[in-house]
């Protein structure tokens, strides 16, 4: 019972850090793009918003997950639950907004909603995005993304005795 309770984050650490964590994420593609291309992109804004809103929606799903997992656990292990939840659920909630950014582009193709043919084609678009976003839009997150994980993680595995 007490790992549940120690498991509800403060109602300020989660706006908070979801905003500065998605406002991190932001950084990280931003700086990826320009190490890659000079950000010389059309879709600049929603490259942007794509990683702002995955870093933000991530936060609210792994803080609750990792200090479960953190609760009563030595600093090494703290930090180790605190790194994989970020890094899954960031990456999982990044994917997730562009599969279905990606499904809504390829919608006007598709068969009628809740079809049987409709069912295949929202499932296989949805695999071949996220398979997309992993080849191609994972490495956005570096090198900053990795540092700012790595920074977070120490901090919150350090805040939570």
């Amino acid at each position: 019972m007490d790992r549940l309770r120690a498991a509800k984050p403060p109602y300020p650490d989660l706006i908070a850090g979801a905003l500065l964590w998605g406002m991190q994420m932001l950084a990280a593609a931003m700086l990826g793009l320009y190490l890659r291309n000079g950000l010389e992109t059309s879709r600049l804004g929603e490259v942007a918003a794509l990683y702002f809103l995955g870093g933000l929606l991530s936060w609210p799903f792994a803080l609750p997950v990792a200090r479960f997992l953190a609760y009563d656990r030595p600093p090494e292990a703290r930090f180790a639950a605190f790194f994989v939840t970020l890094t899954a659920a960031t990456i999982l909630m990044t994917a997730f907004l562009f599969a279905m950014e990606y499904r809504l582009f390829y919608s006007r193709w598709h068969a009628p909603s809740g079809s049987v043919v409709w069912a295949f084609q929202f499932i296989f678009t949805s695999i071949s995005a996220v398979y997309q976003f992993l080849v191609i839009g994972l490495r956005l997150f570096l090198p900053l993304g990795l540092v700012c994980l790595v920074v977070s993680s120490y901090h919150l595995a350090k805040r939570m005795r």
